[in-house]
């Protein structure tokens, strides 16, 4: 097992879990995704790994096929008065194939984006996570994550 950044290469891969991700939360909200979508085209893909603000990291088995991805960026403030100036890495995007689910694949990979985000001057990690998906908001928390925020809808 390795855990690396993604190359061009991978991007075919990381585009197949992105439609795995993204059915999970048209099962969840029907409503706001479209099922058999995704949310990076090829391109933005390739844009997200050649970003030096941004950070993608592959999970690879023993036969070198990846399995996981994590997609992050960073986000300061700085210059805002009324708040710290704070470096984050935000996991925009974490995804561990399904037939690979109950492996630890996830954990580790956390667990390096963590290590990462320390080495990198990182005051915190942060990521968004649907209320409905009860199973990542047991994952995260189990790691150590908080809530910080609640986004809140009416439906109209």
């Amino acid at each position: 097992m390795t855990i690396r950044k993604a190359v061009a290469a991978d991007m075919a891969r990381i585009g197949e879990l992105l439609y795995q991700v993204h059915d999970v939360h048209a099962d969840l909200h029907p409503d706001l995704y479209k099922k058999g979508g995704r949310k990076y085209s090829d391109e933005e893909i390739a844009a997200l790994i050649a970003d030096e603000g941004k950070v993608v990291f592959v999970y690879e088995d023993e036969v070198r096929m990846v399995q996981a991805y994590a997609i992050c960026f960073f986000q300061t403030t700085s210059g805002v008065p009324s708040l710290h100036e704070r470096k984050v890495l935000f996991i925009d995007d974490l995804c561990v194939d399904a037939s690979q689910r109950g492996k630890k694949i996830g954990e580790k990979l956390y667990r390096y984006v963590v290590d990462f985000a320390r080495s990198s001057g990182c005051n915190s990690l942060t990521l968004y996570v649907a209320n409905a998906n009860g199973g990542a908001l047991g994952f995260y928390e189990k790691l150590g994550m908080e809530p910080l925020k609640t986004l809140m809808e009416q439906r109209l």
